[in-house]
């Protein structure tokens, strides 16, 4: 399973159907988003994941964490996102 990497462009309807195809295929999905933006759109695509997963009858609970990650040699902080079925 890969992480699911989301930045500040990116498309939260697009977002939300990767989060839940991947917890209908996988029971899990982790997602990650480094800065405000980034975090706002994981935020809302976790949202409407959770009502397209909830018309399958799948409730999910979300467990986010701080993880740090390196890009370009640099640690950053990021938050991830934990989405399992309840």
């Amino acid at each position: 399973m890969d992480m699911i990497k989301v930045s500040a462009t990116s498309r939260t309807s697009a977002v939300a159907g990767a989060i839940a195809g991947v917890v209908r295929e996988h029971k899990r999905a982790e997602v990650q988003a480094i800065g405000a933006g980034a975090v706002n759109q994981a935020v809302k695509a976790l949202v409407l994941a959770t009502t397209y997963l909830r018309g399958d009858g799948i409730e999910v609970c979300c467990v986010p964490e701080f993880v740090d990650v390196e890009i370009e040699d640099k640690v950053r902080t990021a938050v991830k996102l934990v989405i399992e079925p309840r």
